[in-house]
């Protein structure tokens, strides 16, 4: 059955190879039914609905990635989409996260009429590779930028940024940002011994090693500061809880929002989602070495098309964007070459709603070692740009793409930053014959989004 279905000897691979593919993928991703409810929990929403929610949405997802694309990606809720939607739209903007999560659920619908029209496709495939590899490690020193931050190592200050003080409340602020770091060199000690899972592992090690210490009296519980107690209160997963998320994005007032203002937020997603999505599965690409000699990936249309799908139905469940996870990568690097890879995660989502109040549980400071590895897995992919003079005017629009990320917190910025100045510098250099129609038409969008958004 599963040779037919997944074409298994035509892609050079086994039953048992591709179970063991998606098993490793599952225990690499599992970090995020930690971090999202973490991450849009700070929006004022149920963590628990989020954590059921997104395993909900990324089973959905990553099925129809096995099923329709036949490749060995997993979906969940992406790293910076979710930031985006708590720390931009939410409390940026001042929208409401039932607002933030119509708009995700509208996004979605047009991503897939996109989708079918071949739309994405096309500018995934106009997007130069040498950017792509720059968007690739933009999103990776973003995402090691919120680590920093959820572990409160990196603080506001004059400068903007600073590294926090240990010894200034340090049963409380302090012990957490030490705790983070040690979690950090234990997943990177897991990570160099080639551990299967060893981000989840460092996840709840790092757990483990901070209850200890509120055994001890080094941590120190304050509710009224944000500190609360390490250890998890033990029992069924509540499934009612999905009631507080589901279906709420159709709760919206028009009212009180505005239909202009909405469709901004919408414009906003979209600018974002588009270019996150795409950015996100150029890194998946590329860590898995999957993309032809063109820099195109074969059969991305269903994959795009499955993101979509999965984008708005985790909408109305309740989680912020459904997209293509890079740690996909771990699967392919044991073997992983089909969707069974995918049903196999999918399925380990599914089953992951019976431990919801454990996941819930976990603090941020030991979960935010796991967005910093990420980070550095990306960041690899710098390797492969040419910094020569012969290739400068790829290399610094790629460059500009890297900084502006992490920089103007912002993933699409990014892009953006990157997408006109390679229009520009290829321009000013007499080289615009090798910029295709649709990068002048990406660059003109940009600069108009800066003038009208």
């Amino acid at each position: 059955m599963f040779e037919k279905m997944f074409k298994l000897t035509d892609n050079h691979t086994t039953v048992r190879t591709e179970v063991m593919a998606g098993i490793t993928t599952f225990m690499t991703m599992a970090y995020i039914l930690a971090v999202n409810p973490s991450i849009l929990g700070s929006t004022g929403m149920d963590t628990t609905a989020v954590l059921l929610a997104t395993a909900l949405a990324s089973f959905l997802g990553t099925v129809c990635m096995a099923f329709m694309a036949n490749l060995p990606f997993a979906l969940s809720a992406g790293m910076g989409l979710n930031a985006f939607m708590a720390y931009t739209v939410v409390a940026g903007y001042g929208y409401s996260w039932q607002v933030a999560l119509l708009a995700v659920f509208v996004e979605g619908l047009i991503f897939i009429v996109l989708s079918l029209t071949n739309v994405r496709e096309a500018i995934f495939n106009a997007i130069p590779l040498t950017l792509k590899r720059g968007v690739s490690v933009g999103i990776g020193l973003f995402i090691a930028f919120i680590g920093l931050q959820n572990a409160g190592l990196s603080v506001a200050s004059s400068t903007l940024v600073t590294i926090t003080s240990f010894t200034d409340n340090f049963h409380t602020a302090g012990i957490c940002a030490l705790l983070a770091l040690i979690g950090l060199f234990i997943t990177a000690v897991l990570y160099i011994h080639r551990v299967n899972g060893a981000i989840l592992f460092g996840i709840l090690l790092t757990w483990i090693i901070g209850m200890l210490c509120e055994l001890s009296g080094l941590y120190v519980p304050d509710a009224e500061a944000g500190f609360y107690t390490l250890f998890p209160a033990f029992g069924m997963t509540d499934f009612s809880k999905l009631g507080l998320t589901f279906g709420q994005c159709f709760n919206v007032d028009f009212g009180a929002v505005g239909i202009i203002n909405f469709i901004v937020v919408i414009f906003s997603f979209l600018f974002v989602d588009i270019f996150d999505t795409l950015g996100t599965l150029i890194g998946v690409a590329t860590k898995a070495d999957m993309l032809d000699k063109d820099g195109k990936l074969p059969g991305i249309k269903p994959a795009l098309l499955s993101d979509a799908i999965a984008t708005s139905a985790g909408a109305i469940l309740g989680t912020s964007t459904t997209t293509t996870f890079v740690e996909s990568a771990s699967g392919v690097a044991v073997g992983g070459r089909t969707g069974l890879t995918a049903l196999v995660t999918g399925v380990l989502f599914l089953f992951s709603t019976l431990f919801a109040p454990i996941f819930t549980a976990i603090p941020s400071f030991a979960t935010a070692p796991a967005l910093i590895v990420v980070g550095f897995l990306m960041v690899g992919t710098v390797s492969e740009i040419r910094f020569d003079l012969d290739n400068l005017t790829d290399a610094i629009p790629a460059y500009l793409a890297i900084i502006s990320m992490p920089l103007f917190y912002s993933i699409s910025e990014g892009i953006s930053m990157g997408v006109i100045s390679y229009v520009l510098l290829n321009l000013a250099a007499g080289k615009g014959k090798k910029v295709t129609p649709l990068m002048y038409v990406l660059a003109v969008l940009f600069i108009l989004k800066y003038i009208f958004l």
